[in-house]
């Protein structure tokens, strides 16, 4: 029986998110290296206006992450593969052992810092649910402008589709979504324009960070963001870091392949469920849960007797 582990990104935070995390050793542990590592308590993090910082939010999911799989892992529930959407990926990338918790946090935490700095004010993404891929794309090529550019960013589902760019080009293409019959055209809590070319430079200037971080071959696979297929190479997984920033999250394909390799029980990290409920909808004939709405214990538990009822 197959586990796969899932790692939010931006958009999933909420406040007091790491004092909400199960009551685990481990995941106190994790809490105390976060913070010695940022020479700052971590839990000061996570506050309503300290997450008005993309780096904070980011650094935030990560840290959140990251410390449920451990507690997981010590449980004896050990993932088969991994996938983390957007700054999610460096949760996974840790938890398939291809790059350290401690060099995680210094890279996204230069990664928030390098968003925030590109586009501080004026831009952001939205998110558009029950039109099509190529609906969604003709209208934003039919009313692009580069005074309020927009683009796809992230393929989470064939009916959910999230956009970046300028908030007042958002905001245009979100209200012909509406007229275009979409059940759900709003923005996001995000406050940069994440994963597309707006980014190019962030991604240029990660890459060039990473060159002194060493990556290793990871231990299970893991599911790209901008190419979705499976990467066993650390240099795979150090350009998809890097890269994914600036170009579309191909969400619904990782997913997919996931489910090729085999997975059987996807278990989604904190803080919320928005990728149990995408898994859901593709692989109903699939185990979907997450340990925000289940905790630990549950998860467990459900992880066993699959695991017993598959050996049967």
């Amino acid at each position: 029986m197959s586990i796969a582990f899932l790692f939010p990104g931006q958009g999933s935070q909420q406040p007091n998110m790491l004092h909400h995390l199960p009551q685990h050793p481990v995941i106190e542990k994790t809490l105390h290296e976060a913070s010695k590592v940022l020479k700052d308590d971590i839990l000061r993090w996570d506050s309503a206006k300290a997450l008005q910082s993309t780096v904070a939010v980011q650094v935030a999911l990560l840290v959140a992450g990251v410390a449920v799989a451990r507690a997981l892992q010590a449980e004896g529930v050990r993932p088969d593969m991994v996938a983390g959407h957007s700054v999610g990926a460096f949760g996974a990338a840790v938890t398939a052992n291809a790059l350290t918790f401690r060099d995680a946090i210094s890279l996204v935490k230069l990664r928030g810092e390098l968003m925030e700095s590109a586009y501080p004010h004026g831009y952001g993404m939205g998110v558009v649910v029950g039109i099509e891929e190529r609906q969604l794309a003709r209208l934003i090529a039919n009313h692009f402008t580069n005074e309020n550019p927009v683009y796809i960013a992230n393929l989470n589902s064939p009916k959910q589709i999230t956009i970046s760019g300028s908030i007042r080009g958002i905001e245009k293409i979100l209200a012909l979504a509406r007229e275009e019959g979409a059940s759900k055209a709003e923005f996001l809590n995000v406050r940069v324009p994440s994963h597309c070319v707006l980014m190019k430079s962030v991604s240029s200037q990660l890459r060039n960070a990473m060159e002194m971080i060493p990556f290793q071959p990871p231990q299970i696979p893991y599911a790209a963001n901008r190419t979705a297929r499976p990467l066993r190479d650390p240099e795979a997984i150090k350009e998809d870091l890097a890269l994914s920033v600036s170009h579309p999250v191909r969400w619904h394909e990782a997913i997919c392949v996931l489910f090729e390799l085999g997975a059987q029980l996807f278990i989604e990290m904190p803080p919320k469920n928005v990728l149990t409920n995408l898994a859901q909808q593709a692989f109903p004939c699939r185990r979907s849960i997450s340990v925000a709405d289940s905790g630990i214990r549950t998860v467990c538990v459900v992880a066993q007797r699959m695991k017993e009822n598959s050996n049967c």
